[in-house]
């Protein structure tokens, strides 16, 4: 039996958007965020670098050319920016990845150039009752054009997060990550691992012509709002220990 393709995070049943199944299919208003609650690590876009800084810190996966993330938590399967009532923290950044559900672009098949709108079913979220319809008549509503609208940003700044780790990966800069936080009522540091980073030495050694360049093209910015995020590694820990689950 051939094996099913793993789904994107928080994304269970993708159905396409038609107007034959969906002609009087609405959207329903959801600002509940409990999806997003069972996890520690959300996808980020360099686009959502300079915001998304001042809330999380800032990873890379450890697989090649890897992907940026924003920690929401420290501990696997634990967000500790949204509460028992599926309410994110107010004031906070909230992930464009985390907006843009249940809705995204597929491509049909892996050779198509073309992309699909398509919705996760298994929320509800999507349904004959929704006031907010999807279509007026035959065409696309001012919502349904909305939607795509932001899939196709995001995807096109998948696109530039893509060559931002492409590039990190070609100038050596990547390295393992540890995190290491002391804290006066624990006899050991708490230690974080299993995610990559900038390492800082390879960034000032590097070559004058390679620095110019990042500086010209915006990515030099991007790599410091990254570095600067990784301070909030200690506001994590202490929200975990407020929490009671250090």
């Amino acid at each position: 039996m051939a094996t099913q393709p793993a789904l994107p995070l928080f994304y269970r049943n993708l159905v396409p958007l038609s107007l034959e199944q969906h002609r009087h299919h609405g959207l329903k208003p959801h600002p509940d965020a409990g999806f997003a609650r069972a996890t520690h690590a959300i996808p980020l876009t360099v686009d959502e670098f300079p915001l998304a800084q001042r809330h999380y810190p800032i990873v890379f996966t450890t697989d090649d050319p890897g992907i940026p993330l924003a920690l929401v938590g420290l501990r696997e399967g634990e967000n500790l920016f949204v509460d028992e009532a599926g309410r994110w923290r107010e004031r906070t950044y909230i992930p464009a990845w985390v907006r843009r559900h249940p809705f995204m672009l597929v491509r049909p098949t892996p050779d198509s150039d073309r992309l699909s709108l398509v919705f996760d079913d298994s929320w509800g979220l999507v349904t004959e009752e929704a006031e907010n319809k999807l279509f007026t008549g035959d065409e696309p509503s001012e919502t349904t054009r909305n939607i795509l609208k932001f899939c196709e940003e995001y995807e096109a700044a998948i696109a530039r997060t893509r060559s931002f780790m492409e590039e990190l990966k070609k100038l050596g800069l990547l390295m393992d990550g540890q995190a290491q936080i002391q804290n006066p009522d624990m006899p050991e540091p708490a230690r974080f691992s299993g995610f990559r980073m900038v390492d800082e030495q390879k960034l000032q050694n590097i070559r004058g012509d390679h620095a110019r360049r990042m500086v010209n093209n915006g990515m030099m910015g991007l790599v410091y709002a990254h570095l600067f995020s990784l301070s909030l590694m200690r506001e994590l820990f202490a929200d975990l220990q407020a929490a009671g689950r250090a």
